[in-house]
């Protein structure tokens, strides 16, 4: 059982950024990009594999706030709605976004799910979206949604979805020009004499495939170690719009709401979401591939904190 645990949550964790590399790879055969090299030199790959790892990253990022009202149901709450629940939480949302010095208000969104939950995406800090879950508005107090807002918020002051995309561009960017290099180099060495001549050929696409999904993995444990040093900030940012000790309280209710393993199987249900509720791996392999820390070390951070 640990073991299937362990496979999916890797899965879960890189099968986006494969699928972006995979199709990247297919057009830059349709494109004919393999003339860039060795041709052209390691000079025109880098700067071709800088331009597509970028590229895939962005377009992600920008599709963000499409992406979540497509994949998660998420339905934007009009500024001035009749519901005194709703306009409860936009007006929290808005106020914690004023406090952040926001340059614009961000849309404030929910959707339905048992899940307690809540994220904040947006290509920039003037076109960002809070969403939260009805069972997180159905299971936590006041000032421990407030707590989690804060926190949301702090992510788009902080503009954690535009560092986190740019981290995860450089890493496309290695992983295509690395797994490109040395699937030549093999390529070239396993093939013959009078091969060598006609150049590419089907074992060298399936190696750069091979490279691609390896370096995926590896490449997905640096993008995490950088989300967690996000998600610390984030918390710091919450206790100082909504108030050290609300932080503290929605952490601790996380904690009792959530088991830790499912959560962290549900850590990357799309690219460029930056979500509240995921406690990662204490220790271990798979703590490498947490994208937030445990909620343990996240509340000592802050205990420990200024007041």
């Amino acid at each position: 059982m640990k073991i299937m645990q362990m496979t999916k949550r890797i899965f879960l964790l890189v099968a986006v950024n494969i699928l972006v590399m995979t199709t990247i790879t297919l057009v830059l055969g349709l494109l004919g990009a393999g003339r860039y090299f060795p041709q052209g030199g390691l000079a025109g790959l880098a700067m071709f594999c800088l331009v597509w790892g970028f590229g895939g990253a962005f377009i992600s990022l920008a599709l963000s706030r499409l992406m979540a009202k497509w994949m998660m149901g998420v339905k934007v709450i009009p500024p001035n709605t009749s519901d005194p629940h709703l306009q409860a939480l936009v007006d929290t949302v808005h106020g914690l976004a004023r406090s952040a010095g926001l340059p614009r208000l961000p849309e404030v969104g929910i959707y339905e799910s048992d899940d307690v939950n809540a994220f904040a995406t947006g290509p920039s800090k003037s076109r960002a979206l809070v969403a939260v879950s009805t069972g997180l508005l159905q299971r936590m107090g006041s000032r421990e949604v407030e707590g989690v807002l804060g926190h949301e918020v702090a992510h788009i002051a902080n503009g954690d979805m535009v560092t986190m995309t740019l981290i995860q561009g450089v890493v496309n960017a290695f992983v295509l020009f690395l797994s490109r290099v040395l699937a030549f180099v093999i390529g070239q060495a396993l093939r013959s004499r009078d091969d060598r001549e006609g150049g590419g050929g089907m074992i060298e696409f399936l190696l750069v495939m091979v490279f691609q999904i390896v370096f995926s993995i590896l490449g997905s444990t640096v993008v995490c170690w950088f989300s967690r040093q996000r998600e610390f900030r984030a918390d710091a940012g919450g206790a100082s719009l909504a108030g050290r000790q609300n932080m503290i309280n929605a952490l601790h209710a996380l904690g009792r709401l959530h088991n830790p393993e499912v959560a962290a199987a549900e850590a990357h249900q799309a690219q460029a979401f930056q979500s509240l509720k995921i406690s990662g791996e204490a220790g271990g392999l798979m703590a490498l591939f947490a994208t937030h820390p445990p909620i343990e070390q996240r509340i000592a951070r802050l205990e420990r904190g200024p007041a």
